[in-house]
């Protein structure tokens, strides 16, 4: 085998971790300590075949620095040592040793990384760059989504089982989906040592981190998402991206930090995101460094969804997002009938600041999905292990008359008018809309609301339900398509509840029972919702259609005043999530005519209605 030689010249302007210069390579690695060296293994060997000391001359702070001279490098992995200590490369492009999912062989080994560079066609690739008010997303957890053996895709689990189903995501209709964690991370959960206690604790609980919350590598797609036996989910990673972005479909990955990184290093995870993986966005959680991440020019025009970024501003193309539990915790309380939150629906259907995005979601990871939402009243998580102690205890569900599974048709036929009801909710309502992979075709947890160490059918999409429940994932295509093609319900701006163009109509304008009297007192379940057309433009230049939306998410009927409609129209209804012989929709020109000037509206349900001519 070749034996490498240190360059007798310092290398500057290399980025962290292995780079191909010419005549060989070139490391770089931050590390506290006297001497460090990079440590070379064949594939798969045990002992190091060669060991090179790093320059001490070379060192600046505590960064590390040197290029090795030679021709062929193939077949090599490598990790670092600082003082006798091994440890992997925090920079690595991928490690070898995690391409079987919840493997414990390799589990407490030093990860390695392999000596090799890949080219990639990116062809003319280009980001859809869709703006927040356009923006339709879909969460997802790469495993979970195409894992169950109702999937139908050849590589169950992968990036390329999501490339699979990318006609899905087009019949659904999204622009972007959302990934939980996708970079290295170890999924076996170990026993946390204690100071004092025999070493040998620190062993697997048998329990898997399905989610990937926690420390991990963050320049690595995760091997075991890759498919195949010579893996290669770097190259899986961008295969995804490119045929995503050809369908108009925006990806953002999730990484998630502890906090204990630095922010140089957590500023170089999501710019090596950005420019190696041509991503369209960053969801950013745990606790990342914000302010940095806000302010940075190189992110200034790609989507950056955190939790809050309060005083940080939103640059000149509005690309950073609200992502908090807000609306959702307003709207299912709506969604169930709880006091005093017409001020909440009527804030939260228009809630869309100018500085920033906010993503809205009815479901998301933590807590109940949305068909759970409707069908238990409290956590069902003893399968976690913890005596159902873990996850929220606060859920704002309703289980609609039963808990959990069951056979009345009272029950079921109230949990699917729930659930137009809050599809509704969200779609109908200003802002950027999220839902949960599966939620579209009433995907449960069986009541299981932290399932982050389910990686089985509790987590995994069973894709039967896509023809089960059709209803209702016909129902969501024809709500997102709504939405679409009417911007007064997916405004640039926040409407002002003013007639600023004086058209003789606000823009937005809300009322209760009687017509252009709102009633907010705490005892109130009712509110309807006037959209003008005239401030929504159309592709082509069109104004946009009137709207009249009523909310009864009281357990009795109540008979609404119908505004009065601009001359020449009359009131049609889209929506009417009572009528489940129609599934709750109708044709927008053909729905039925409400005649007269009132209109009966059930208990618990949302009518639309549009303006047209007669």
């Amino acid at each position: 085998m070749e034996q490498y030689k240190i360059a007798k010249r310092e290398v500057r302007g290399y980025p962290m971790g292995l780079s191909k210069i010419h005549g060989g390579i070139h490391f770089c690695v931050a590390a506290e300590g006297e001497v460090c060296r990079v440590l070379l293994f064949k594939k798969g060997g045990e002992k190091p075949v060669q060991a090179l000391s790093f320059p001490v001359e070379y060192r600046r702070g505590d960064v590390w620095s040197m290029a090795l001279l030679g021709e062929d490098f193939e077949g090599l992995e490598y990790c670092f040592e600082i003082d006798g200590k091994p440890f992997a490369d925090p920079y690595g492009r991928r490690f070898a040793g995690r391409e079987i999912w919840g493997d414990l062989e390799n589990v407490s080994r030093t990860l390695r990384s392999p000596v090799e560079f890949f080219e990639f066609d990116w062809g003319d690739d280009k980001l859809p760059q869709t703006p927040y008010e356009d923006t339709i997303i879909y969460r997802l957890h790469v495993r979970g989504f195409t894992k169950h053996s109702s999937s139908g895709v050849k590589n169950k689990g992968t990036f390329q089982g999501i490339q699979e189903k990318i006609p899905h995501l087009k019949e659904l209709g999204i622009t972007a989906v959302e990934l939980m964690p996708v970079n290295e991370f170890s999924e076996v959960i170990m026993q946390e040592h204690t100071p004092g206690a025999p070493h040998d604790v620190d062993k697997p609980t048998g329990k898997l981190n399905y989610w990937g919350y926690g420390p991990g590598f963050y320049f690595a797609p995760k091997a075991s998402y890759g498919s195949g036996k010579e893996k290669t989910p770097d190259l899986e990673f961008k295969s995804l991206v490119k045929a995503l972005h050809q369908e108009g479909i925006e990806v953002i990955p999730e990484l998630y930090f502890t906090g204990k990184e630095s922010p140089a290093f957590v500023l170089d995870a999501a710019r090596f995101w950005a420019e190696e993986f041509h991503v369209d966005g960053l969801r950013l959680a745990g606790a990342p460094p914000l302010e940095l991440l806000g302010r940075d020019p190189y992110l200034s025009r790609i989507k950056l969804l955190a939790d809050s970024w309060g005083e940080i501003p939103g640059g000149k193309v509005k690309h950073l997002g609200e992502y908090n539990d807000g609306f959702m915790i307003d709207m299912r309380r709506v969604l169930k009938g709880d006091e005093d939150q017409m001020k909440a629906l009527a804030y939260q259907s228009r809630r869309n600041p100018a500085d920033f995005g906010v993503i809205h979601y009815m479901a998301n990871t933590n807590g109940f999905t949305m068909m759970d939402m409707v069908s238990y009243d409290t956590k069902h998580n003893e399968a976690n292990g913890e005596n159902n102690k873990d996850g929220s205890d606060v859920n704002y569900s309703w289980n609609c008359g039963a808990e959990g599974p069951t056979r009345r048709k009272k029950v079921a036929e109230l949990r699917k008018k729930q659930l137009r009801n809050a599809f509704l909710l969200l779609f109908l309502s200003q802002g950027t809309p999220l839902i949960m992979a599966g939620d579209e075709f009433g995907n449960s947890q069986s009541g299981n609301n932290n399932a982050y160490c389910q990686d089985n059918e509790v987590s995994w999409l069973n894709w039967n339900l896509k023809k089960s429940n059709k209803d209702l994932f016909d129902f969501v295509k024809e709500v997102i398509a709504f939405r679409k093609a009417h911007p007064v319900f997916h405004r640039h701006e926040e409407p002002r509840i003013m007639d600023y163009l004086s058209c003789g109509l606000p823009d937005m304008s809300y009322h209760g029972v009687q017509a252009w009297r709102p009633e907010f007192e705490n005892f109130r379940r009712q509110l309807g919702i006037f959209y003008c057309g005239n401030y929504g433009k159309k592709a082509d230049g069109a104004r946009d259609s009137h709207f009249y939306v009523v909310y009864n998410m009281h357990w009795e009927p109540h008979e609404f005043d119908l505004p009065t409609v601009p001359k020449g129209e009359k009131w049609h209804v889209v929506f009417h999530t009572d009528r489940h012989e129609v599934n709750g929709m109708y044709e927008e020109t053909t729905g039925p005519a409400a005649e007269g000037k009132r209109f009966m509206v059930l208990p618990r349900t949302i009518v639309v209605f549009v303006g047209q001519p007669f």
